[in-house]
C-alpha cells in the first residue's frame, strides 16, 4: 500500500485539480514535506486521510488504494475472464456492465480510472460512449481501452480521435490487456506468477 503521494496522485484521489492540492499544501491546510533539494511536495497517507476527512471528501479511494476499472462488454465470458484476472492481481476494483446506456450511468457513479470498452454493444456503439466520456471535463483523467473483433485498421484512428487511449483486437491475451492497463494508469506491470 502506498504511504506517500505526489500532488498529482493526491489530486486524483481527491478528484480535484493538482493546483488545488498545491494551494492547500502551500497554505498549510494539507500537511506534508518537500523532497530535499527540490521543489517537489510529498503528502504522507495519514495526512492526506486527515485532509480528506476534514474537507468531506470520500476516503474510499484512499482506503482501498485500488484502481477502479469498468469493463463494458456484452460477452459475459470475456468480462468474467478479464474481471477474474484483474481481481486476482489485487490492485484493481472491477465493475462491469453489458451495454452503452448502463456504461454512461456507471461512469458517472463509479468514476473509474480506466474503461475497457467493447465497440460492438447491443445499444449505443462504443465510439459514442467514448465521445460522451470525453465531452465531460470532469472525466479527463479516465483512460479508455477499446476492444473489438470487428474493427478495420482505418477505424482505429477514428476511435482514437473519439478519445480512446488504446485499442486491442479480439481475441487477445488477457496479459496483454493487463499490461496496457498498467501502462495507461502508470503503474508497474507485475509479471504473472
Amino acid at each position: 500500500m502506498k504511504t506517500v503521494f505526489t500532488t498529482g496522485e493526491a489530486a486524483k484521489i481527491c478528484k480535484v485539480s493538482q493546483q488545488t492540492i498545491i494551494r492547500c499544501f502551500d497554505s498549510g491546510q494539507l500537511k506534508g514535506f518537500r523532497v530535499p533539494g527540490s521543489r517537489f511536495r510529498r503528502i504522507p497517507r495519514e495526512q492526506l486521510y486527515v485532509f480528506m476527512r476534514d474537507n468531506g471528501i470520500p476516503t474510499d479511494a484512499l482506503e482501498s488504494g485500488k484502481r477502479k476499472i469498468l469493463i463494458v462488454d456484452d460477452d459475459e465470458e470475456l468480462v468474467e475472464l478479464i474481471a477474474d484476472v484483474l481481481e486476482r492481481d489485487g490492485r484493481f476494483e472491477v465493475r462491469s456492465v453489458n451495454n452503452g446506456f448502463d456504461a454512461g450511468m456507471m461512469v458517472k457513479d463509479y468514476r473509474p480510472d480506466l474503461i475497457v470498452l467493447d465497440i460492438m454493444l447491443p445499444d449505443i456503439n462504443g465510439k459514442e460512449v467514448c465521445q460522451r466520456v470525453r465531452s465531460d471535463k470532469s472525466m479527463d483523467d479516465v483512460r479508455v481501452i477499446c476492444i473489438s473483433g470487428m474493427v478495420e485498421e482505418d477505424k482505429v484512428g477514428e476511435l482514437k480521435a473519439a478519445g480512446a487511449n488504446d485499442f486491442l483486437h479480439k481475441p487477445f491475451e488477457v496479459e496483454i490487456l493487463i499490461d496496457r492497463i498498467c501502462r495507461l494508469l502508470d503503474i508497474e506491470a507485475v509479471p504473472a506468477r
